[in-house]
């Protein structure tokens, strides 16, 4: 499962390729709980009904589809969305992509409520299960997500560069367009510096980060 690079988020659910928070391995969700715990297993959460996060797995590329008819349904729901640069034929644009994909929450009580219509949703595969129980995410995973979220947008925001130091690149605009050079660092939020060679000698260049793509 594959997330985007920009949301500093730790977790199995690994945000879209090429893009955001830089997830670890840890896991996403927790575990469900024994008897006499907490949580959603918990006799306590039998006299207090209570509502969790849970994962929803998605058919391929239907996340949005699932997203609509939940709600539909007056299902809580989040599908986490990220803007990103992508360099298509020849130029750079904005693209809206999923996060987390084939991934999105749903915010109930599995014990009370029947979890059977969102199983049956259109483009819905199922909740993420853990020993044949729906995995909670806890609250704060889920309001870290928020946070991150461009509040006028409502957004992530890819927030760093694809390229690491020493990977050979392209320049696709500006003065130097079509010289390949190699790739040193971050430099500020919309600027890279870069190792060209100009006259026999290597020079350290900043440029704007919409200027370089990988090389082929």
């Amino acid at each position: 499962m594959k997330a985007h690079n920009s949301t500093r988020i730790s977790g199995a659910l690994h945000p879209a390729a090429g893009s955001h928070p830089s997830a670890s391995r840890r896991n996403l969700f927790r575990p469900p709980r024994a008897q006499g715990e907490g949580g959603p297993s918990s006799r306590a959460t039998s006299h207090e009904p209570r509502p969790f996060w849970y994962a929803v797995c998605c058919k391929p590329r239907q996340e949005a589809v699932a997203e609509e008819n939940l709600l539909r349904q007056d299902f809580h729901v989040y599908l986490p969305r990220i803007r990103i640069r992508r360099h298509r034929r020849g130029q750079w644009i904005d693209s809206i992509e999923v996060l987390f994909p084939r991934y999105l929450f749903i915010r109930i009580d599995a014990l009370r409520c029947n979890t059977a219509p969102v199983r049956s949703t259109r483009g819905v595969v199922g909740l993420v299960r853990f020993g044949g129980q729906p995995a909670v995410v806890p609250d704060e995973v889920m309001d870290a997500l928020l946070q991150c979220e461009d509040p006028a947008s409502g957004l992530h925001q890819e927030n760093h560069t694809p390229f690491s130091a020493g990977d050979r690149i392209k320049l696709v605009d500006g003065p130097f367009a079509g010289m390949e050079a190699v790739f040193a660092e971050q430099d500020g939020e919309k600027r890279v510096i870069v190792l060209l060679e100009l006259l026999g000698k290597t020079n350290q260049v900043r440029v704007a980060r919409d200027w370089v793509a990988k090389a082929a």
